[in-house]
This record gives C-alpha cells, structure tokens and sequence, in this order.
C-alpha cells in the first residue's frame, strides 16, 4: 500500500496541509458565517415569537379577567332582578289575597244577611200556620172555638221560647 510507504509521506503531508487549509478558509469564510446568520435568525425569530407570545398572554388574561367580571356583574345583576320579581310577585300575591279576603267577607257578610232575611221570613211564615194548626187543633179537640188572639199570643210566647 503506497500510504504506508516512507517516501511518498511527505507529498502526502504537503497535500493534507492544502487541503486542510483550503478546508479550513472554506468553513471559516463561507460555512461557518452561513451558519452563524442562521442561527442568529432563528434566535431573532424564536425571541420575537416569545414576546409575541407574552403580548399575546397577557391579552388572553385580560380578556380572561374581563370576562370574569362581566359574569359576576351579570350574575350580580340576575339575582338582584330575581330579587325584585320575587318582592313583586309576593307583593302582587299578599294584595290578591287581600282582595279575595275582602270579596269573600263581604260575601260571607251577604250571605249571612240573607240568611237571616230567609230565616226571619220562614218564622214569619211558621207563626202564621202554628197560629192556623194550634186553632185550627184546640177547636178539634175540644169542640169549641178559640178567639185567635190567645191563640197568636200562645204561638207567640212558645216561639219566644224556643228562639232563646
């Protein structure tokens, strides 16, 4: 193998000194920059993504606080009407029931009314028909007629009686 051989090593340095010198310009004044503006690129672009990123955060937190107040006001706001619907609805209520209790006394109170006119008139009516049997019973029975006042004043104090 000529690699191995003694005489031929010092061409072979002289060539791996050129070629690694060529190698070395070529990285050092054309790759190696290259590189470097890519890398510096994409740290420029990486850092703008973060603060855009931040920027961004930060209005999402803002958003995210602002919505979170305009709920609370609006839950603030939904209890507080239901509040007042309920206070109206009891309110509404108590004064139906008022009106019904006044609409249904004054019913009980015309009721009342009648019934005393229905049971003063069937009284009425009951004096003059205990006045006819009790004559009409005290002559069958005992033969004679009776005068018709004794017999009103009679049913009247038997009635008196039994009105007590």
């Amino acid at each position: 193998m000529p690699q191995f051989d003694p005489a031929v090593w010092v061409p072979q340095l002289i060539w791996l000194a050129i070629t690694f010198g060529v190698l070395y310009l070529l990285m050092a004044k054309v790759a190696l920059p290259r590189v470097s503006q890519v890398l510096e690129e994409r740290e420029e672009r990486i850092g703008e993504s973060l603060h855009k990123a931040d920027r961004l955060k930060s209005h999402a937190e803002q958003a995210v606080a602002a919505y979170e107040k305009t709920m609370a006001d609006v839950r603030q706001k939904a209890v507080e009407e239901v509040r007042i619907a309920r206070e109206q609805a009891a309110a509404e209520a108590a004064a139906q029931h008022a009106e019904l209790s006044e609409r249904l006394a004054q019913d009980i109170a015309a009721a009342e009314h009648r019934i005393h006119q229905a049971r003063a008139a069937a009284i009425a009516g009951l004096r003059d028909v205990a006045i006819t049997v009790a004559g009409t019973a005290v002559e069958r029975l005992l033969g004679t007629g009776v005068e018709p006042a004794a017999v009103a004043a009679a049913v009247d104090s038997t009635m008196k009686e039994q009105t007590r």
